[in-house]
Formats: structure tokens, C-alpha cells, sequence
């Protein structure tokens, strides 16, 4: 497993100041991290909720192996509004954590831009809006069964 040695000096309080290990994490675990913080619709199985915050903060904790004796990053400092991490050094958290678990740029954009929107649903594409690269779309009277004229 990869692993990212961070120093962090006094830019972001004396009390962060020190040397952080971060490991990569592995597939289930980034898995269940997203299971345990997204909700999903019994009926349709689509994607209804998801805390973006919390599963970033619990990817950071996964990942993060060795810090001060003081041990400043805890999951309730990431996920406090008043007495947490400020924006950069949780930007720098995410960045070394989403670097070394294979985060695409395409996640963080819009994990980023969910946190930023306080929006806390993920747009979901239903049967209308979805396109088949199959090729041409029809409709659903299209595609019901015909009665058959065969007898027996």
C-alpha cells in the first residue's frame, strides 16, 4: 500500500504542528465508508441522500496512520462546524487522502461542489433522461409485449 509523509508546520495552528503519515486505503473499506453515510430508495435503489462530509471525514481518518502525540485530527474535529479543522487544512487533508485512494478528479469536483451547495442529494438520471449507446431510444408502449396471434 502507498503511503504520504506530511509536514505541517506552524500555517495552520500550533496545535496541528507535526508529521502525519497517510496510507492508502483499501477498496472495501472506501466502499463501506460510502454505504454507511448514503441513503438509498427501497423501491428503485437510487441514490436519495449522501453526507459528502462525513464520508470524506472518515476516508481522511481511514487513511490517516500516524500523527502528533496530541493526535489533533479526530473524525469529530473533521466533522465540527465550530470547533473543527479550518478550510485549508482540510482542503490539504483531502487532497493527500484523495491522491492516495485513487479519488478521480471527477469525485472531488463533485463531492467539492456538494459540500459547497450544502446539498446533500446527488442528481439521479431516471429511464427519461438516460440515453443507450445501443442505439435508438424507444418508448415504454414500444417496448410491451404484443399478444401473440399464434394458436395451438
Amino acid at each position: 500500500m502507498r503511503k504520504e509523509t506530511v509536514e505541517i508546520g506552524e500555517e495552520y495552528g500550533e496545535e496541528f504542528k507535526g508529521r502525519y503519515v497517510f496510507s492508502e486505503i483499501t477498496w472495501a473499506r472506501r466502499n463501506r465508508i460510502i454505504q454507511k453515510h448514503t441513503k438509498y430508495s427501497r423501491v428503485s435503489g437510487q441514490v436519495e441522500s449522501s453526507d459528502f462530509v462525513a464520508i470524506q471525514a472518515e476516508t481522511i481518518c481511514a487513511s490517516l496512520k500516524e500523527q502528533p502525540k496530541n493526535e489533533p485530527i479526530t473524525l469529530e474535529k473533521l466533522l465540527s462546524e465550530t470547533e473543527g479543522v479550518g478550510v485549508e487544512l482540510g482542503e490539504l487533508l483531502s487532497k493527500v487522502t484523495n491522491r492516495l485512494c485513487n479519488v478521480s478528479k471527477e469525485e472531488t469536483a463533485f463531492l467539492s461542489e456538494q459540500s459547497a451547495d450544502k446539498s446533500q442529494t446527488k442528481p439521479s438520471q431516471n429511464s427519461a433522461s438516460a440515453k443507450s449507446s445501443d442505439g435508438p431510444q424507444t418508448s415504454s408502449q414500444d417496448n410491451q409485449q404484443k399478444p401473440s396471434s399464434n394458436s395451438l
